[in-house]
């Protein structure tokens, strides 16, 4: 995977609209990735990256406090950008704020618009690439032939109904992301992966493939899963390897975390949550 250190201007062009697939990696506190969708992702300049918030969620809270970030850009179109940027500051005014709140998604809508925009410096990203669906769907279909043979029985459920419907969806789109030894996460598009019971993700390696074999056994991982109707449901837990099941290479990763990213309501829904009694109104 060929790495530049700038956006070119066909790139910059490709993903200014919002209609696109915005994926942000960051690092928890704790030293964990999270990913968010974040469809305001796009360039002010060759070695700038900018993300327009409207709506708070934790991603905002990690990106200002580590710095360290990665990033997925998919178009519509198929075509795929990944890279690192370094979080720098955040403004509440100015031409990229202008230029967001202009735009048709943000303009005319009622409810909200960007009332803030976040700076990062570009350190590195790929040239934008087709998403290559060949090989995607190939590993989708082994993955959904073998991943009985991974099942895992949970005494309760970790993934919900509508999750593991959405995590089995072929259609929906999968990334994974770890921490790299510099600190920063990475992001991995894994839409093959699909769920073997309520607390098992399993996918074939077989699109993107040399980034995969990277993965060793009990690192911790996140996997962010979404439809294009813009449902989506954020998962972690510890990577198992690579075995066979059925006769076919599976790695799975045994879900022990699961937060809904859905606006209006961000939050943690297993291990779920004990009720809190309101008392302020």
């Amino acid at each position: 995977m060929t790495q530049i250190n700038h956006f070119a201007d066909a790139d910059m062009k490709a993903f200014a609209p919002s209609e696109k697939v915005g994926i942000l990696a960051t690092v928890t506190p704790e030293g964990l990735p999270h990913l968010s969708l974040l469809t305001s992702m796009m360039a002010a300049g060759p070695k700038q990256l900018i993300i327009g918030e409207f709506c708070k969620g934790v991603s905002k809270e990690y990106m200002q406090r580590t710095r360290k970030t990665g990033f997925a850009i998919l178009t519509l179109d198929k075509m795929l950008w990944r890279g690192k940027a370094i979080w720098t500051h955040l403004q509440k005014e100015g031409a990229e704020y202008e230029i967001y709140n202009q735009q048709p998604m943000f303009r005319y809508n009622t409810y909200f618009g960007i009332n803030t925009v976040h700076y990062l410096d570009l350190l590195e990203t790929t040239k934008g690439n087709p998403l290559p669906l060949g090989s995607v769907v190939r590993s989708a279909l082994l993955t959904k032939m073998a991943k009985g043979g991974a099942l895992k029985s949970d005494p309760e459920r970790v993934l919900s109904y509508f999750g593991e419907k959405l995590f089995n969806g072929l259609d929906s789109l999968k990334f994974l992301s770890f921490i790299e030894e510099d600190g920063f996460p990475v992001i991995i598009p894994v839409i093959q992966c699909q769920a073997a019971g309520s607390g098992r993700l399993a996918f074939h390696p077989g699109a993107f493939r040399q980034e995969l074999k990277i993965l060793k056994p009990g690192m911790t991982v996140s996997v962010f899963c979404l439809t294009m109707q813009m449902e989506d449901v954020l998962t972690r837990g510890i990577f198992n390897g690579y075995n066979r099941y059925r006769g076919v290479s599976l790695g799975t990763l045994d879900i022990d975390w699961v937060y809904n990213s859905m606006p209006p309501n961000h939050g943690q829904i297993y291990p779920p949550l004990p009720l809190e009694a309101v008392v302020n109104f």
